[in-house]
């Protein structure tokens, strides 16, 4: 008769356990699993449009078109009537026209430009004055002072 030693009870425990505590273990824990990637950074540059304003923008009159329109008013003034009618008229017409070449100078120097209002990605607010006005929506980059439309190249 073949003997056999009997097997202490808790030998085939430890073994038992071990296996199911690995199987049971945090899933942080498994070595297979990969670290979630952090998030992306925002684009400090990107942004959309939210509002486009126009506004007019004129430099201070230098007076060159008062003095040159008082001159030929005067001028063209002094060519009426005769006499007292002749002062008159002269004073009258550089006056008239003194007027006119300032109105004139002050339209030259005149110009439209627009305060572009762009939503950073970031969150905040950033304004821009631009000669050309950008379709509410668009997305743009701001370099600057200046807004270039996402995905044009500027040569």
């Amino acid at each position: 008769m073949a003997s056999t030693s009997p097997r202490p009870r808790g030998a085939l425990a430890f073994p038992i356990c071990a296996l199911v505590a690995l199987l049971a273990a945090p899933p942080a824990l498994r070595a297979e699993e990969a670290p979630a990637a952090a998030p992306p950074k925002p684009c400090s540059t990107c942004g959309k449009v939210e509002s486009v304003r126009q506004v007019k923008s004129a430099k201070p009159s230098s007076g060159v078109g008062a003095v040159a329109g008082g001159v030929v008013g005067g001028v063209i003034g002094h060519q009426v009537g005769s006499g007292r009618g002749r002062t008159v008229a002269t004073v009258a017409g550089a006056a008239g026209g003194a007027y006119a070449g300032n109105t004139v100078e002050k339209k030259k120097n005149t110009k439209t430009v627009y305060e572009v209002s762009v939503r950073m990605q970031d969150g905040s607010m950033r304004t821009v004055q631009t000669t050309s006005a950008p379709p509410v929506g668009q997305a743009v980059t701001v370099k600057g002072d200046s807004l270039q439309a996402t995905g044009s190249k500027k040569k």
